[in-house]
């Protein structure tokens, strides 16, 4: 019975993006040790760079982690405390300064690890263990795929930047992880043949190759991030807004509209100002607030990850 409890809430927890991220760190954790433990017994670096590449993923989860339970904190109805005071509109600009810090220290040590491999192709290359090296290679592989494909299924629902990212860190771990058992295998392969010079070289070189590839990948998520913390306007969001003001516009008489529309993390900031004729007949307060209530259910999307303001004007100059 305590076993079906056990197994009950941890499949729930991964319905969460809390769960999820919490599980995410665990695994990490346990793959990032072994892989330092296994690449020091192999004499790989490709291997040891693997398993800090993954601590450096694992702390950048257990940031994201405490900044999901923030937002959520400060998002909370009736949330109130220091927090809520110190950071009253929000703080969802955490989110996009995770990700692009998780982006930047992820290229940051595939960048080392490459000059790292280029100096050992220089010296000789160095001598591996390919029984050991194997043996991590499967194991992480196996744990690495596992791993986002549960995540991918489980964000279909959550839809969530910080484990869509996780899913991404993931697949590039997984990718690494292939080309290093694909090269100790044919390492392994070719010691006691005429082509065991080649041997020394396989390490710096696959680890060479899988830095090249994975250090453009995080490229995306720097930009979306700094995009982000700019308040650059997404067109999306951008167009959803306007095709909602400009109904409101023709269904109520006003003149014109002007929007401000920005994303951060999972936020979105909204300011709408509908401008209206001079000598309109006037409306009670109800009214003009029926009419955002209006706005707002058309926008859509959770409240809790909205700033929305909606004013009426008849001077553009409040508007603009």
């Amino acid at each position: 019975m305590p076993e079906d409890l056990t197994s009950r809430a941890l499949v729930m927890s991964m319905n969460t993006e809390q769960g999820i991220l919490r599980f995410s760190v665990g695994l990490t954790l346990v793959l990032a040790g072994i892989g330092v433990v296994f690449g020091l017994f192999s004499h790989s670096f490709a291997i040891v760079f693997d398993g800090v590449y993954m601590l450096v993923d694992a702390s950048m989860s257990a940031l994201a982690l405490v900044v999901t339970r923030l937002i959520a904190r400060s998002t909370a109805p009736g949330a109130a405390g220091k927090l809520q005071d110190r950071f009253n509109m929000g703080l969802w600009h955490l989110e996009p300064m995770v990700l692009g810090l998780n982006g930047f220290l992820l290229i940051g040590a595939a960048f080392y690890a490459l000059i790292n491999a280029i100096g050992s192709l220089l010296d000789g290359g160095r001598t591996l263990e390919f029984g050991y090296a194997i043996i991590y290679a499967v194991v992480a592989l196996a744990g690495c795929i596992t791993m986002a494909v549960v995540e991918a299924r489980a964000n279909r629902s959550i839809r969530s930047e910080f484990v869509a990212l996780d899913v991404k860190s993931w697949i590039m771990s997984a990718g690494i992880t292939a080309a290093l058992l694909i090269a100790f295998v044919v390492g392994f392969l070719i010691e006691g043949t005429r082509h065991e010079w080649i041997t020394p070289y396989i390490d710096p070189a696959v680890l060479a190759v899988v830095c090249v590839v994975i250090i453009p990948i995080p490229a995306g998520t720097i930009r979306q991030a700094l995009a982000e913390t700019l308040l650059v306007t997404p067109p999306r969001l951008r167009d959803q807004v306007r095709a909602v003001a400009d109904e409101i516009v023709r269904k109520y008489g006003f003149r014109r509209h002007y929007a401000y529309v920005a994303k951060v993390g999972r936020g979105k900031l909204i300011e709408l100002y509908f401008v209206a004729p001079t000598g309109q007949k006037a409306r009670r307060l109800e009214e003009w607030d029926a009419i955002r209530d209006e706005v707002g259910e058309m926008i859509a999307g959770d409240e809790r990850d909205r700033w929305l303001t909606i004013a009426f004007t008849t001077d553009d100059a409040w508007a603009r």
